[in-house]
């Protein structure tokens, strides 16, 4: 039996480049990797014959247009990658009996709630982005049902631009750093939710899904604010930098942010079986690499 292909899009973001790290040990799958330059996902011609040219037994889309403030001015370009460029993979997915993964945001709530959010509780996102990534899980899931959401929150990676990075150079540059203390989370390891990805591939094949398929991934442990994660991340490198907490009020951005992002994971590991690493283990590993 020849082995089954992955699709992976968007492959130098961050979850594409730790899908590309692991890739090796998982012998089974071919994996092809292509960037928006590669495959832009919002042009459905190129979508239909990427997939006529290739057969494609899964498609994992992390091709996103993350810029959050800049979106707020270009919602016309977020809305063409995050709505119609998933609507295109999962046109393509159904299609050609593709099994669809389709990674989505916590900001497609409107951080309100003060309890871990659950996948069925009622979306009201804040911000252009928040909206763009809502209607293109609407679209996906309106076009083929069997697709899995996988909604996640502060993501970072030794990979890409992220805010473990950044704060490692402001630490390197500077004396003291004001960090938002007043927005709640959970941080996602890119290559846990890799790996938590390929997981639920390998089950997938077995035991389809038909509805009910959006699931919530963060690492576990307490949930924390960005303060508390930049102190972490202090701590873990011994720096002398001093870490202030400041209101968001004090940080003001073009694009509102989720005041409580805490996602609840239960349904993910149960229904896969998966044991998702505490961020602070996962913190550990990814500045081991950096």
């Amino acid at each position: 039996m020849s082995n089954k292909t992955i699709l992976v899009t968007g492959a130098n973001g961050q979850l594409g480049s730790e899908l590309k790290a692991i890739a090796e040990h998982y012998d089974e799958y071919n994996f092809l990797f292509v960037t928006k330059e590669e495959l832009p996902i919002d042009n459905y011609e190129l979508v239909e014959t990427y997939f006529k040219d290739n057969k494609i037994d899964f498609c994992i889309n992390c091709a996103a247009y993350t810029a959050v403030d800049k979106a707020e001015n270009d919602a016309e370009k977020a809305f063409a990658v995050n709505a119609s460029g998933a609507s295109n993979l999962a046109l393509a997915c159904a299609f050609h009996k593709t099994q669809f993964v389709h990674v989505s945001t916590d900001y497609v709530f409107d951080g309100t709630a003060t309890n871990p959010i659950k996948e069925e509780e009622t979306t009201s996102p804040i911000g252009v982005y928040g909206e763009s990534k809502l209607k293109g899980e609407n679209l996906v899931l309106r076009i083929d049902p069997t697709a899995i959401i996988i909604r996640t929150s502060w993501v970072y990676s030794s990979f890409g631009n992220n805010f473990v990075k950044t704060m490692l150079r402001l630490m390197q540059e500077k004396e003291s750093i004001n960090v938002v203390a007043d927005q709640m989370g959970k941080p996602t390891y890119a290559r846990d939710l890799a790996v938590a990805i390929l997981e639920i591939i390998e089950q997938v094949d077995e035991t389809q899904l038909t509805n009910n398929t959006i699931f919530n991934f963060s690492n576990t442990g307490n949930a924390i604010s960005w303060y508390d994660f930049a102190c972490a991340i202090r701590d873990k490198i011994n720096s002398p930098c001093l870490v202030h907490p400041i209101p968001t009020s004090a940080y003001p951005t073009p694009a509102k942010r989720p005041g409580y992002s805490v996602l609840d994971t239960t349904k993910i590991e149960n229904t896969f079986s998966i044991n998702i690493p505490n961020w602070e283990n996962s913190l550990d590993n990814c500045l081991g690499l950096l």
